[in-house]
């Protein structure tokens, strides 16, 4: 077993600027967070940490504050390694007001390695490293204080290994030529994590059944989730405490005209009709009255043979060069960017194939594809 590095822990201002001086000079610094999320909708920071090979920092934001050196070591600086950073980078946003950039996720880079797309931390030191991570302190509640010499050792392994972790994907990557995908796909995700924080109205867009409902219907639910997302960011509240994504398509579906109404949808409770029932009928109401030639048509029903044939024959595509790469399919293309590929080539408009470095091994088959199944039908 790895000897435990040096624990240094951060809870004045002073203190959190002079462990970004010391590794200020390094290429790579580890970054992670332990963050509770149950009863907001922004993360609530319980602990930071970050090691660049020497001692590993845990800052306390109960008790300090970003400061404007940690920020420019977040949002410049070295080269910042996360695992699975989705939920870290909104920790970084709301905690620190920064982008973390230039950034590796070490666990896009195991995808691009291999047929695992989602590889969790343990699994990965063991595949790099060799060494077995406790698991004690998974559960552990990183909201109470002080925490125990288990939690930070814990805590701290979750950064010391990364380094080790990188260096491996990086040799490994740049051997098979794939070092300039991982860094298009990180960019990407600093980029996604940077629009994310905006109610940007496309949160509708997740919906699976969006297809069968009519265009006023989606029209509604457009502007429920809309609403709904400037809502929770304002309050701080969980989605699912203010409404849930099923209940305001079941509202988006029955399209009430009043309060009784709105009542009579399944899953509508008396608290919400009458905290929100106003706000709920007001933006129902817009979308019946909104121009029909403003509204999006519903989506194609992916039941259909056509859209079953399209979606086939891009799948077979996409499976073949996964194979070829030693990749898993989903590393290439997700199922929902091939149902927009299938929706754009039904409607007969323009292909919105896969651009950088999937577009190099991709995008021509796919259109060529495309061109045949439409040729067939």
């Amino acid at each position: 077993m790895t000897p435990m590095p040096e624990i240094r822990w951060i809870d004045t201002p002073e203190a959190l600027d002079a462990a970004c001086a010391e590794v200020a000079g390094a290429e790579v610094i580890a970054l992670d967070t332990e963050f509770f999320r149950e009863r907001t909708f922004h993360p609530v920071p319980a602990l930071i940490q970050f090691c660049a090979g020497g001692p590993a920092f845990l800052v306390d934001p109960l008790e300090v504050a970003c400061t404007e050196t940690f920020r420019r070591l977040l949002a410049e600086g070295p080269l910042k390694l996360l695992h699975a950073s989705s939920e870290d980078l909104e920790v970084f946003a709301h905690w620190a007001g920064v982008p973390v950039a230039p950034l590796v996720d070490t666990q896009i880079a195991q995808a691009l390695l291999g047929e695992v797309p989602a590889m969790g931390y343990q699994k990965l030191v063991e595949h790099w490293v060799g060494e077995t991570l406790p698991k004690d302190e998974t559960r552990s509640n990183w909201l109470e204080r002080p925490l125990t010499e288990a939690q930070k050792a814990y805590a701290a392994l979750d950064v010391v290994y990364l380094l080790d972790v990188w260096a491996g994907q990086r040799e490994a990557l740049e051997r098979r030529g794939r070092l300039a995908w991982l860094e298009e796909d990180c960019a990407e995700l600093v980029a996604q994590a940077a629009r994310s924080d905006a109610a940007d109205g496309q949160w509708y867009l997740r919906q699976r059944n969006l297809w069968r409902l009519g265009p006023r219907q989606i029209e509604a639910y457009r502007r429920l989730t809309t609403w709904r997302e400037g809502e929770v960011r304002r309050r701080d509240l969980p989605r699912g405490w203010l409404a849930s994504d099923k209940l305001l398509y079941a509202i988006a579906e029955r399209l009430p005209e009043n309060r009784y109404e709105l009542a009579s949808v399944e899953g509508v409770k008396p608290p919400l009709v009458k905290r929100e029932g106003d706000a709920l009928l007001a933006l129902v109401k817009e979308a019946r009255h909104a121009d029909a030639a403003e509204l999006a048509p519903a989506p194609l029903s992916p039941l259909s043979p056509d859209f079953k044939r399209c979606l086939k024959a891009m799948k077979k595509v996409v499976n073949a060069e996964a194979e070829a790469l030693g990749v898993a399919p989903e590393v290439l293309m997700r199922r929902r960017d091939l149902e927009t590929l299938a929706s754009a080539k039904l409607r007969g408009g323009a292909l919105p194939l896969p651009t950088g470095w999937r577009g190099e091994r991709l995008a021509a088959a796919l259109e060529r594809t495309l061109n045949e199944v439409g040729e067939v039908a």
